[in-house]
């Protein structure tokens, strides 16, 4: 198992913090308007809000890993790979020329 560092800990700690206080602000938020009534329209609506909410969610997440899977994602540019090679061999042969010409006095 990894250690968490000093920096992620912190992190993790302001996260947890943040939590926190939204959860204590939601429960302050949610008590102070017990006086509040909110007619069956309002309900339905607030029901029906989230639930396509959670339509659209699910389906764009099932589009990503479908793209994902189907090669949809994939570089139009049939070129780019080999041009990506070719580059990387290029920047090598620049890089080990440039490293012979330093050693050599």
């Amino acid at each position: 198992m990894q250690r968490i560092g000093i920096g992620q800990g912190i992190i993790l700690a302001a996260l947890v913090a943040l939590l926190i206080g939204t959860g204590i602000l939601a429960i302050s938020d949610w008590t102070a308007t017990s006086n509040v009534v909110i007619s069956g329209q309002g309900w339905l609506a607030i029901s029906l809000g989230t639930f396509f909410s959670l339509i659209v969610g699910c389906g764009l997440m099932a589009l990503v890993f479908y793209s994902s899977r189907h090669g949809y994602d994939e570089a139009v540019d049939e070129f780019r790979d080999s041009r990506s090679r070719e580059q990387a061999k290029w920047m090598a042969e620049r890089e080990k020329k440039s490293l012979g010409s330093r050693r050599e006095p």
